[in-house]
């Protein structure tokens, strides 16, 4: 049989005519949709649950400057989810347009996104709950004499009864607004037979109704179900937090809380909270953080914070977080996600760490008790393990001791890890460099963390007009897209969970680090490079300084680059035709007739006369080897493309990462093993202290860092080859 007249083969069970297989052969045409499945698409993306259509009500409601908002619902808000509020109403002639999508009082163009203070913006709401559900609103504005109700479907009014206007009709009613949503997700038959039951919807409306009744001071919050006399949440107006959270959450957690406040006026942003002490914990972290008054979620942060409770909580104790976070508005991108429940913000590493600080900080200070739950022995059982009492230091240890076995008892009952997928990784182990202490502690130039002098003693001042720039150029967003698409993951997973083990080789930069159950060896150097490369590009035009005092010459500087090209290339033929001194000379008036925008967009200041008085400081923490100073200079001239902004910002921040790269040191021999053996010491402190953590918080390696890997040791591997032996 000829096998180009063969059918291809079809799906058991499913017939179909010879139209429609001719019709499946012809290429499909696009079409642009209908405009109602265009709303249903968008409303679909918008309210996921009826959680989401009430948390923009509440919004809607708390913008309106209302003081108290009541809630009912039924059937998890599936049947009917209503609001009422005191606010300011909506005015009778604002009701035609109010469901049309993008329709709002808050904004006016883009740029007011860079400025937003309000909850609701984007005017998409009451359009999306229009579109899959039956809206009525009932609204009174404190000059009206009556309230109005109107009904709204896919956005437009509609009559309440057939042959009647589709008009907003005059009722009785109090000031404010109310809302009544019927039967959401009514043309969505799919999406409504999801939800698994109205009880586990309902309790998602009273998380996010009693989150917002813990930040909204000032604002009364109720909420029950239709038909029943009693609240399931109730919150007065003139409350303050902790007595809503005691309301919320009860008084075991209340009884136990800590206030804690951190702000940096650098970072552009203030917080402050309630957080839970170590005689409170629960299985599963609770944290309610508001950024700029909008409750949104923060993996980041959580983690942080889980961190932070570890060494203060029993085994698998979680914490309660309050945060409010408030951060300059044009720091913040708040229309990245479509129910809102995400924002992006400039520095989140650096604020997370300072918020994470400041609670360990409270955590420590009150963490001179600890209550512990404890069991009467039965009669007729042992005693042998009881306690040295001593003290009453010594019953809080052994108290201790047993909620911790009682802990992993109950925990291995469940399930058993095998010994060769244990991460072995302590916080308070100590590092290869630990073994070497003795040895160090008698080596010139050598200097504890914490003692006077060194590397840790480095003097940072806040400067005064230190006020955060944006710099919204076309080229920047272009270099830093570039930098986010050449992400590997795995590798940035590997860099921002790693546990640093030690430096290795700092002739070769080799440094070890453990993540899970592998070993890997990598090269700092190069990770530092992309590392530094990656911080220009995200704090371009705001970085701190380092001040020369006194200044530096340009012109001497520039000289001594010069000859050390000369010494490093005197055998180099093609060298020996250039003329240096011309070069130098050229370097040298470029740079300083460019020392306006280096001082403006690198912090790199050079006075009319050539004299260097301050640079760039990229990682607090770190000082690069000035050493390269001149080096770096005299680079600026044939390595920077100056005509081009695009390149001009690339170009330079590379040779600005160069500069900061950690240097290769030479063995320590000879006349210099002294000199070698103290810079040695130092950069291990400020490599170990400052750029690895660097690494956590701030790199997005790209793929080109694989080659920079390697894997030397994986738990796995070693058991089976002992298990050979």
């Amino acid at each position: 049989m000829d096998s180009s007249t063969m059918s291809p083969p079809r799906t058991a069970g499913v017939k179909r005519k010879a139209t429609e297989e001719l019709a499946a052969s012809a290429p499909r045409r696009i079409k642009p949709l209908d405009q109602s499945v265009v709303n249903k698409i968008a409303a679909g993306e918008i309210i996921v649950a009826p959680v989401n259509a009430l948390k923009e009500l509440i919004e809607n409601s708390v913008d309106a400057g209302a003081t108290t908002v009541d809630i009912v619902s039924k059937d998890g808000g599936l049947k009917l989810l209503q609001i009422t509020d005191n606010g300011h109403g909506i005015n009778k002639d604002d009701l035609p347009i109010l469901c049309e999508r993008f329709t709002t009082s808050k904004l006016k163009s883009f740029d007011d996104l860079s400025s937003i203070g309000t909850y609701g913006f984007r005017g998409e709401a009451l359009a999306s709950i229009s579109h899959i559900a039956h809206l009525t609103v009932t609204t009174k504005t404190k000059d009206s004499d009556v309230a109005w109700r109107a009904l709204f479907e896919d956005g437009k009014l509609v009559a309440p009864k057939p042959g009647q206007a589709a008009e907003p009709k005059p009722v009785a009613g109090r000031g404010g607004t109310q809302i009544t949503v019927e039967d959401l997700f009514y043309n969505m038959p799919n999406r409504r037979k999801a939800f698994r039951s109205p009880s586990e919807e309902y309790q998602k409306i009273l998380d996010i109704v009693g989150r917002y009744a813990v930040h909204c001071k000032g604002v009364g919050f109720s909420c029950k179900k239709h038909g029943d006399a009693d609240m399931s949440l109730s919150v007065n107006a003139t409350a303050n937090t902790v007595d809503r959270i005691r309301n919320i959450h009860g008084s075991n957690l209340a009884n136990e809380l800590v206030e804690f406040k951190v702000a940096d006026s650098h970072l552009g942003f203030t917080a402050h909270g309630l957080v839970s002490n170590a005689n409170y914990s629960v299985k599963k972290t609770t944290l309610l953080l508001f950024i700029n008054h909008r409750a949104v979620d923060c993996y980041p942060l959580k983690k942080g914070i889980e961190q932070s409770y570890a060494t203060f909580l029993p085994k698998g104790g979680r914490p309660f977080v309050y945060i409010s976070l408030e951060i300059e508005p044009h720091r913040v991108d708040v229309n990245i996600h479509p129910t809102k429940r995400e924002v992006n913000f400039l520095h989140e590493d650096d604020i997370v760490d300072k918020i994470c600080e400041a609670i360990r900080s409270k955590l420590a200070a009150v963490d001179t008790s600890r209550v512990f739950m404890t069991q009467t022995l039965l009669p007729g059982a042992s005693s042998k393990e009881a306690p040295p009492l001593s003290t009453q230091k010594g019953v809080d240890s052994w108290k201790a001791s047993q909620i911790g076995r009682a802990t992993v008892s109950s925990s291995s009952s469940t399930r058993k890890v095998y010994e060769n997928n244990l991460n072995r990784v302590d916080p308070t182990a100590q590092k290869i460099t630990a073994m070497f202490h003795e040895q160090r502690s008698n080596m010139p130039g050598w200097t504890a963390i914490g003692s006077e002098g060194g590397v840790a003693q480095l003097q940072y001042e806040q400067r005064p007009d230190a006020k955060w720039k944006a710099f919204n150029y076309v080229t920047l967003r272009s270099l830093r897209g570039d930098v986010q698409n050449a992400m590997h993951n795995e590798l940035y997973e590997m860099f921002k969970n790693h546990t640093f083990v030690g430096i290795v080789d700092e002739r070769r930069r080799l440094a070890a680090l453990q993540h899970g159950v592998k070993l890997y060896l990598v090269d700092y150097g190069a990770a530092s490079f992309e590392l530094f490369y990656q911080i220009g590009l995200a704090d371009f035009g705001n970085f701190g300084r380092i001040e020369f005092d006194p200044p530096l010459s340009l012109a001497e500087l520039l000289t001594a680059a010069v000859e050390a090209e000369k010494t490093h290339h005197s055998n180099d033929i093609e060298s020996s035709d250039i003329d240096w001194e011309e070069a130098q000379s050229t370097v040298y008036s470029l740079i300083v007739s460019k020392r306006d925008i280096l001082s403006h967009y690198f912090s790199l200041d050079i006075t009319e006369d050539g004299m260097v008085t301050g640079m760039p400081l990229l990682l607090k923490g770190y000082m690069p080897n000035l050493g390269k100073l001149p080096a770096f200079l005299l680079r600026l001239g044939p390595n920077v493309e100056w005509d081009s902004e695009l390149e001009f910002f690339k170009s330079f921040l590379e040779e600005l990462a160069v500069f900061y790269v950690p240097e290769s040191l030479p063995p320590a021999e000879g006349e210099l093993k002294e000199e070698v053996m103290a810079r040695k010491l130092e950069l291990d402190q400020m490599i170990e202290a400052a750029i690895f953590p660097a690494f956590k918080r701030k790199l997005a390696p790209s793929s080109d860092l694989l080659r920079a890997i390697s894997e030397i040791a994986n738990l796995k591997g070693l058991y089976r080859i002992f298990e050979r032996c």
